[in-house]
């Protein structure tokens, strides 16, 4: 039961990080992993960094629902695929519009 409400929580929060991103609010990343995006790129940058970040949000708050219905540890695979994706699409954007990791 704790690991249902911890994967809530964090989904919740990652949920409403990634939208707020998404929506343009880059504040939440860290200064140094933004400090190389142009002004001009901010909104595509925000759009990557937020779907990643929602995408693993999601997918904890699915693995978790889905396990309480189901009662199998398999759905953890849910997490891990979400969390690989995720992870993918924000090293992309990182790399894209701040023109490396840091």
């Amino acid at each position: 039961m704790s690991k249902f409400v911890a994967f809530l929580l964090i989904g919740g929060v990652l949920t409403v990080l990634g939208a707020a991103n998404i929506k343009g609010n880059i504040s939440s990343i860290h200064w140094y992993n933004r400090r190389k995006v142009a002004e001009r790129d901010i909104p595509k940058y925000g759009k990557c960094m937020g779907s990643g970040t929602l995408i693993m949000g999601v997918s904890l708050i699915l693995s978790a629902l889905l396990e309480v219905i189901f009662k199998t540890a398999i759905l953890d695979y849910i997490v891990l695929t979400g969390c690989v994706v995720g992870l993918a699409i924000m090293l992309y954007g990182q790399i894209k519009y701040n023109k490396g990791i840091f």
